[in-house]
């Protein structure tokens, strides 16, 4: 958990805010207390999504219908003002880690008698949420959380408000809501979901769950591929014990929605019963001890000078009192474990670090949100908090440093520029004196006026340049390379093309005029903040290069001005086209500067609001 900043409020409604937990494709996540002492988890909406009236309305009924889940399985929705010029709502502070950061981070694949009560769990909150008429549409790790008193889902319903701004079920990109590594065969294909979409999603999440694998593999082959073995392929579940847990995941895994095991059928196998005794591992269970006390550490922060005021929204009534997390069947109240936030319905954590393999080192697999996926999702991602927090870790685990080598690519364009404007500057004053000379032929021309000096001075330089060029683009693809990585732990599963392909796309003939920039694209979008983060710089930058690289392709550009013989007309246009095309490379090195700064500012900004 980081401090407030200046720029944050104090208070929000009628909580007052201790610290800030994360930032997501929906909003910032806040720790607060309310005026009564519940700790709660409170999410602010971006300023892009509050524009839209269509959200604000499906927002609000959303939020409505998600007050009646209750908080048993779940994280319970205890205040909202969706009328407020920012729009937020405020969540039961769950207190314990999300099952992928248990996974893939802390522990390792669960034991199968683990397992099973983790099912349980998750299907009697699937029983709530489908019984008030939603639909989860994104169950998958990072949206389960983990306590002693057993497993909390939280994001439930936020899918259908996105709905109404982008239409469909589809993103403004042309996504399909959903994390590629847990998303059911008809919510790949766009059809009409019901409960039974997440009841294929609980099986992809069991399976990771006592695996560490994804039971369709990951996106490394990209994430289309991905999708349609899902779609089309049976579940890799070598690693699933035989017997009741193998039998539950498969009546999950089931492609025909029709056919698919019924959470109430599901519930018969696994019971409803909350966990009698420890139903985790003596080490999960130690660490969530150990980190417990860090919640009663939390302070009440002192004003900071400057501090903006709180929001001018009236102030809401004050929820009643509860236990941190919700009292479980059975009667034992929870305790609170360690300080990982619950999300409020529809909003993830902030970062998501990538699914590991069978051993707590690192394998990654998809794992986006929404928005940000992403949500992207969202950008779907961890929230910061004590949890997991330690010196030794970097602020979000599997990233790789970006500064460098951006650094690098902006001074190796900021030198292109300048050979570019000087070969520009000779280019120039050779046409002024090709557009009037009268002779018949190029031979008089290049011995007249010191134009073969200017001449054979512009071409050299023209060499330079493209040695230069040469040098930036090496350095491009490390860059380019490096940036998707970050991008792919931002929101695992939500980058099109495996890794390799982040080199590869460039020596594609054709496909380099545009696989690139849909790389581009999904790059900056996990990056970004915002849910529906603007393109101009992506769009900018690759229109200018796209028309650079066509115009290098063609006939004209394969001679130069001064070797097409006697022919003066030839010349004049074969300079035309030079000019052309020194003048577009020097705007597009203009503009990829911009781009990779912009970007590079993105990720770290990114990387340093997890710390």
């Amino acid at each position: 958990m980081r401090p407030l900043a200046p720029e944050d409020p104090r208070t929000i409604g009628a909580y007052q805010l201790l610290g800030k937990l994360g930032e997501g494709g929906m909003g910032q996540v806040y720790l607060a207390r309310s005026d009564r002492g519940r700790t709660v988890a409170v999410k602010t909406v971006q300023p892009a999504l509050a524009r839209e009236p269509e959200f604000r309305r499906r927002f609000a009924q959303e939020i409505t219908i998600a007050r009646r889940v209750g908080g048993q399985w779940t994280a319970p929705v205890l205040d909202a003002d969706t009328e407020a010029e920012t729009p937020w709502v405020a969540t039961g502070y769950i207190a314990g880690p999300t099952l992928n950061q248990v996974v893939s981070e802390d522990y390792g694949p669960l034991p199968e008698q683990s397992v099973l009560t983790l099912a349980s769990g998750l299907l009697q909150a699937l029983r709530d949420i489908h019984a008030v008429g939603l639909v989860h549409r994104d169950l998958k790790p990072a949206n389960v959380l983990i306590t002693i008193d057993g497993p909390r889902v939280i994001d439930f319903g936020i899918a259908r408000a996105y709905d109404g701004v982008t239409g469909g079920g589809l993103t403004r990109t042309g996504s399909v809501i959903g994390s590629p590594g847990f998303m059911s065969p008809e919510q790949i294909m766009g059809k009409r979901l019901t409960a039974a979409s997440d009841v294929f999603c609980l099986g992809s999440v069991l399976a990771y769950a006592v695996t560490g694998r994804l039971p369709f593999g990951t996106t490394d082959s990209g994430g289309h591929a991905l999708m349609y073995r899902i779609v089309q392929e049976e579940p890799e579940l070598g690693g699933v014990p035989e017997g009741q847990l193998r039998e539950l995941i498969s009546g999950c895994l089931n492609k025909d929605p029709d056919v698919r095991s019924s959470v109430a059928e599901l519930l018969e196998v696994t019971g409803s019963e909350p966990p009698s005794g420890a139903w985790l591992p003596a080490e999960v269970l130690a660490q969530l001890g150990r980190h417990a006390v860090r919640l009663l550490d939390s302070e009440d922060p002192d004003p900071l000078p400057g501090a903006r005021q709180p929001q001018d929204t009236p102030a809401p009534a004050a929820p009643q009192p509860a236990a941190v997390a919700a009292t479980p069947p059975g009667g034992q109240p929870s305790t609170p474990a360690h300080g990982s936030a619950s999300a409020p319905p529809g909003f993830g954590p902030a970062l998501t670090t990538p699914l590991a393999g069978p051993t707590p080192t690192q394998v990654a697999a998809p794992q986006g949100a929404p928005g940000g996926q992403a949500a992207q999702s969202a950008p779907a991602a961890r929230a910061g908090g004590p949890w997991g927090t330690t010196a030794a870790k970097p602020a979000v685990p599997g990233t790789k440093p970006v500064k460098g080598l951006t650094t690098a690519v902006t001074c190796m364009l900021a030198l292109t520029m300048v050979a570019s404007t000087f070969t520009l500057s000779q280019y120039l004053r050779i046409a002024e004196e090709l557009m009037v000379w009268n002779g018949a032929d190029m031979t008089g021309f290049l011995d007249s006026g010191g134009i073969r000096g200017l001449a054979s001075l512009a071409d050299i330089l023209a060499l330079g340049a493209g040695a230069l060029m040469l040098a930036t683009g090496l350095v491009w693809l490390l860059w380019f390379h490096r940036v998707r990585h970050n991008a792919e732990v931002f929101a695992p599963g939500q980058i099109r093309y495996g890794k390799a392909m982040a080199i590869g796309v460039w020596f594609i003939p054709i496909g380099m005029l545009f696989m690139p920039r849909g790389i581009a694209r999904d790059i900056w979008r996990a990056s970004h903040p915002q849910a529906y983060p603007p393109m101009k710089a992506v769009d900018f930058w690759w229109a200018l290069w796209a028309l650079w690289l066509a115009l290098s392709h063609l006939p004209l550009t394969w001679d130069t001005w001064h070797t097409v013989g006697a022919n003066v007309e030839a010349a004049r246009v074969i300079m035309g086209v030079t000019l052309v095309g020194e003048f577009l490379m020097f705007l597009a090195a203009i503009a990829a500067l911009v781009f990779v700064q912009r970007l590079g500012r993105l990720q770290q900004r990114r990387i340093d609001n997890a710390a």
